[in-house]
């Protein structure tokens, strides 16, 4: 089973071009079941595959459920396995996927964090900083929530994927799929004002760069953004990616179709994008039950 495994993670790399970290991702939890294999079927690998049924699934649900694994954990697991075993019917390896008759524990919905418009613009307007720093960094804020891009997104750009004339970005998204988009005017603005300060940038060169001239990690952009958001008073503990969310989240709140945020987002399902909807609603009830004279919270 190894062999098919090392198949199907090349057929990732190769042909799906997810990215190393997903692709490990995949691995550990192919390199877990066959551990558990090995505990229930014995040592002859070659011989897992034929064995391998709904049961046998089962089975190893519950053994996740026993070590107290979360249902989010138990949920990837059987995934990935889904992806693989799906991947050997295609290939002509197994006849069916005993993977397809098992069902994926239920998760709670979880909300994702939102800064509300107000919040957003003490993060983006209260930086005073003029300095290469100050301004790289708000640069960066008004980018992530003008176009809502991932931080990995953010800091894999270079200086030439941006197009300040047309007030675009060229982002490398999930699979390394391309998506062209929109950058708004006071984000092109302070992009402007930062790479004049930075000089001559080479077209090849990494867009925001740490005080050594090194590209930017996803870790160091966390960490400023936490800084940013205490200096503008903002109390959410909040990632880079609430200004993804934040950014969906407020166009949805103005009017704009799922379809269009599904295309800015470079989401491949819209039912990734769907769940801001459940986010809009959930705002528009708390506006409600604060101002309506008949709501839960005003009903004497």
């Amino acid at each position: 089973m190894y062999a098919e495994i090392d198949r199907f993670l090349k057929h990732l790399n190769d042909e799906r071009n997810l990215s190393p970290r997903t692709i490990d991702a995949y691995r550990r939890d192919l390199d877990g079941f066959c551990q558990f294999l090995g505990t229930v079927l014995g040592e002859t690998t070659t011989r897992w595959l034929p064995q391998i049924s709904p049961r046998i699934l089962r089975q190893y649900l519950a053994q996740m459920q026993k070590h107290h694994q979360s249902r989010g954990t138990m949920g990837r697991r059987l995934s990935t396995l889904r992806t693989f075993f799906r991947y050997l019917v295609r290939e002509g390896t197994l006849a069916s996927s005993p993977a397809d008759l098992i069902s994926s524990p239920k998760l709670a919905q979880k909300l994702p964090t939102v800064l509300s418009v107000d919040e957003s613009i003490g993060l983006l307007d209260r930086s005073q900083r003029t300095d290469i720093l100050g301004l790289r960094d708000r640069a960066m804020w008004e980018l992530l929530y003008s176009s809502g891009l991932r931080v990995s997104e953010l800091v894999g750009l270079d200086r030439h994927n941006l197009d300040l004339e047309q007030g675009s970005v060229r982002v490398l998204g999930k699979g390394r799929k391309e998506r062209i988009v929109p950058v708004g005017s006071q984000a092109l603005q302070t992009l402007g004002a930062y790479l004049e300060q930075r000089g001559d940038v080479p077209q090849e060169a990494a867009l925001f760069v740490n005080h050594r001239g090194g590209r930017l990690t996803a870790r160091s952009v966390q960490r400023l953004l936490k800084r940013a958001l205490i200096e503008g008073g903002v109390l959410k503990n909040a990632t880079p990616h609430a200004l993804r969310h934040s950014f969906a989240t407020h166009l949805l709140d103005g009017g704009a179709d799922l379809r269009s945020i599904q295309e800015l987002l470079g989401h491949a399902s819209l039912s990734t994008t769907q769940r801001y909807t459940k986010v809009s609603m959930s705002h528009l009830m708390e506006v409600y039950d604060n101002a309506h004279p008949r709501s839960k919270k005003n009903k004497k």
